[in-house]
């Protein structure tokens, strides 16, 4: 990866909207080449900014879901999964019997949703489901910079974007008028002021506020889908720990300042943390476990399944390798 992509990506981690004239002042840029690059990523399929409404509006939490079936039997049941909105993050594993996915869906649902159905289908073998309980890292340090190009302390400060009021404990609702923001944010996140207006029908300063007061109520966020394969690293793993009760917090903040480390979540069932590890190559990961996470104090146990085929993001397919909307 070139180092000037590497500072793009780390940017647009840390400040998915952050206008292309700021980025290339903090990373010493032109405004035009960073603009250029960016759209030759995206272009490519090889990274999204998405905007994404909250889950907990609809009282739903993530499940992380390990479903097995038959090889014959796995790329029908992948292509169903994908294009239910409720799946995320999907991927096949190694082996080509499990798919590894996130579902919302609510805790105690009663209902037909998919996670009552999936067990009912033909085709799984096997079902294992595992509640999440946090998410682990700050808004600095959640990000994979494994490509070695991050952003400094002072660059990363100049980049944060305080959005002014509280995150109350329950997001608020979006107005049937938000709709057209929201689905145009769904397919670009960087899309502009400007052309958010045309489409809403309102002026650029509404605009404005709108998508702060969202931010401020928890309801919208952003997110960077990428995908590392088209950037060379070809390896993608995802690491179950176990570890005791008293040293889960500890262990899982250290874990989550690895530049290697795309994600560290707490889940229930035997393994409590899952780490979602990015590398070059097995060189690459075996250097991650043998040296550093070996320097993580009180992991009693771990298991590292290797992802052979990644299928969806948080709002984005995989087509022919590169980034769709979903």
């Amino acid at each position: 990866m070139e180092p000037l992509d590497g500072h793009i990506l780390h940017a647009l981690q840390l400040a998915p909207r952050a206008p292309f004239r700021r980025i290339a002042e903090v990373i010493g840029a032109g405004e035009q080449t960073v603009a250029r690059r960016y759209r030759a990523l995206r272009r490519d399929g090889a990274l999204r900014v998405v905007g994404v409404v909250n889950p907990r509006l609809y009282g739903e939490c993530q499940w992380i879901v390990r479903v097995h079936a038959k090889p014959d039997n796995l790329p029908r049941l992948a292509e169903a999964l994908v294009r239910r909105p409720e799946a995320t993050h999907a991927n096949v594993l190694s082996g080509g019997t499990e798919l590894v996915c996130v579902i919302r869906a609510p805790i105690g649902d009663a209902g037909d949703g998919l996670l009552q159905r999936l067990p009912r289908t033909p085709a799984v073998l096997e079902m294992r489901i595992n509640l999440v309980l946090n998410v682990f890292g700050s808004p600095t340090g959640a990000h994979w910079t494994g490509h070695g190009h991050a952003l400094d302390e002072e660059q990363i400060k100049a980049l944060q974007q305080q959005v002014e009021g509280a995150h109350p404990d329950r997001p608020a609702a979006p107005t049937a008028d938000d709709r057209p923001l929201l689905d145009a944010l769904a397919n670009d996140g960087r899309i502009t002021d400007s052309a958010l207006a045309k489409l809403t029908g309102w002026s650029p300063a509404r605009v404005k506020r709108r998508l702060a007061a969202l931010q401020a109520s928890d309801t919208l966020a952003y997110d960077l889908d990428m995908l590392p394969e088209r950037l060379g690293f070809m390896l993608n793993a995802i690491i179950w720990i176990s570890t005791a009760p008293r040293h889960l917090v500890s262990a899982a903040e250290q874990i989550a300042r690895h530049a290697e480390v795309a994600s560290v979540v707490a889940i229930g069932g035997p393994a409590n943390l899952m780490v979602v590890v990015i590398c070059r190559d097995a060189g690459d990961l075996y250097r991650y476990v043998a040296e550093r996470l070996a320097d993580v104090d009180h992991i009693q146990a771990y298991d590292v399944s290797v992802r052979s085929k990644r299928l969806k993001q948080v709002g984005s397919l995989v087509s022919r390798g590169r980034l769709i909307r979903a």
